[in-house]
């Protein structure tokens, strides 16, 4: 933000001097409370603006507010929701299971499917008389997700990271390493660098997080699981030998009974979010504040949970294999592109939020209600009919946000009937960002 006032100034914008001396005024705000926060002081309250709108920088208002706003974070100011008139609500009763956990028919699916495969190792491992790759029914546990993609995502990372951990690491450091070390000081050194190689990976973004885990557990369950150095390779060798196992029988039962492509999954999902979506566009549906607030909060973590599910999906979709796969890449590839132009509506439809509930700063003239709700209930129609196409249904007729904005515009320019009174900062925002989310919503229907 800095960055931009001085912009502003060096390329010497035309605007009235006044205005260019609240935008230097600004820039100095924010690095005296950068300043503040970097010597580990808190921010002190910095002296009011004008408090006007000005027609040059018709944002600057709203900026001034904001950093105005960054003191009173660190002095302890009240939440919104100590605004909502205390009532007492209803805490959700605590469970160990989801509420269909013994009624839906996929719940039911996914455990069988696991226990037969932790079963079939069971038995494989006992009828050889071999416990030490007993392994394979912990792989079992670990990789069983709902979905083939997933479930090969992790159990790649899983063989990869005890083979790196256990084979290379391991048994590499037996035969080569160890039988040069005499000091626990030379097994410490030793020690460190696995154990740095395998938080290096951990500390990583999920996709490889995993794998640094299994590079730990490896590395430690040959290393450290004696007061000595280990000398022999039998342990290394059925550990990796047992996740192969449990490998195996997660491939061959999760693959071939009751199958959940990960494609399928990743579409659903972005079509739950879509309807999602277009339930948040009509909030808030309450008047309480308490309520309205605890709803807006809950449908923005689903909608948040299911962005991040869509991503993780996607990365399982490239480690499934068949006859559809060339379709599910390129659907895929779609969803993918979708998602980033939903996330951007998503925002700003948590901004046209406030508008509606009205908060403190984003109140609108009465005038505005019955277009606003109109525009609102529009953008959830489209949002609708988006899900209902992707979803394969009947499709409904497209809608066009274009006529529910022109009439929110005709409405705002009745508020000064001669035109001598300027717009408010409040309206000017909420004009620009419902033009902004009708773009976005209509340039994501015509590529749904």
């Amino acid at each position: 933000m800095i960055d931009i006032a001085a912009s502003m100034i060096q390329l010497e914008i035309r605007i009235p001097e006044q205005e260019r001396e609240r935008v230097r005024n600004l820039a100095a705000s924010i690095g005296r409370i950068r300043a503040e926060l970097a010597s580990g002081a808190a921010p002190h309250p910095g002296p009011a603006g004008p408090g006007e709108a000005l027609q040059a920088v018709p944002l600057l208002r709203e900026m001034e507010d904001a950093v105005s706003l960054i003191p009173e974070v660190f002095a302890g100011t009240r939440s919104l929701d100590a605004y909502a008139p205390s009532q007492p609500g209803k805490r959700p009763a605590l469970s160990l299971f989801k509420a269909d956990a013994l009624t839906n028919p996929e719940h039911i699916r996914f455990a069988l499917k696991g226990c037969l495969a932790a079963s079939l190792c069971y038995l494989i491992y006992n009828g050889k008389d071999w416990p030490g790759i007993n392994t394979a029914i912990t792989t079992c546990l670990l990789t069983a997700l709902t979905t083939i993609g997933s479930s090969r995502q992790k159990q790649v990372l899983r063989i990869g990271g005890a083979i790196m951990g256990g084979v290379v690491l391991g048994i590499g450091g037996e035969i080569l390493i160890l039988p040069a070390l005499d000091s626990i000081a030379g097994f410490t050194l030793f020690f460190m660098a696995g154990t740095i190689i395998a938080a290096w990976f951990a500390t990583s973004s999920a996709r490889l997080s995993y794998f640094g885990a299994q590079f730990a557990v490896a590395f430690y369950l040959i290393n450290a699981s004696e007061f000595k150095a280990q000398t022999s390779l039998i342990p290394a060798r059925d550990r990796v030998i047992g996740i192969l196992l449990g490998l195996a029988m997660m491939w061959l039962i999760f693959d071939q009974l009751w199958g959940a492509p990960a494609a399928v999954e990743m579409k659903k999902t972005f079509v739950s979010n879509l309807r999602m979506l277009a339930q948040f566009a009509r909030e808030p549906i309450a008047k309480d504040m308490r309520a309205a607030l605890e709803r807006n909060h809950a449908l923005r973590e689903t909608i948040n949970t299911n962005f991040d599910k869509v991503r993780a999906l996607a990365d399982g979709v490239v480690l499934e294999f068949g006859p559809s796969r060339e379709q599910d890449l390129a659907q895929r590839s779609r969803l993918r592109h979708w998602q980033v132009q939903l996330r951007i509506l998503f925002i700003g439809c948590t901004v046209l939020w406030r508008y509606g509930l009205p908060l403190p700063g984003f109140e609108l003239p009465a005038a505005l209600e019955a277009p606003r709700l109109e525009f609102d209930d529009r953008l959830a129609s489209m949002l609708e009919g988006m899900a209902e196409r992707l979803a394969g249904n009947e499709a409904r007729k497209s809608e066009d946000l274009s006529a529910a904005y022109a009439r929110l515009e005709e409405a705002a320019a009745n508020l000064s009937p001669d035109k001598s009174e300027r717009l408010t900062p409040q309206v000017q925002s909420f004009l620009f960002l419902s033009r902004r989310v009708a773009d976005l919503a209509g340039a994501l229907q015509q590529e749904i």
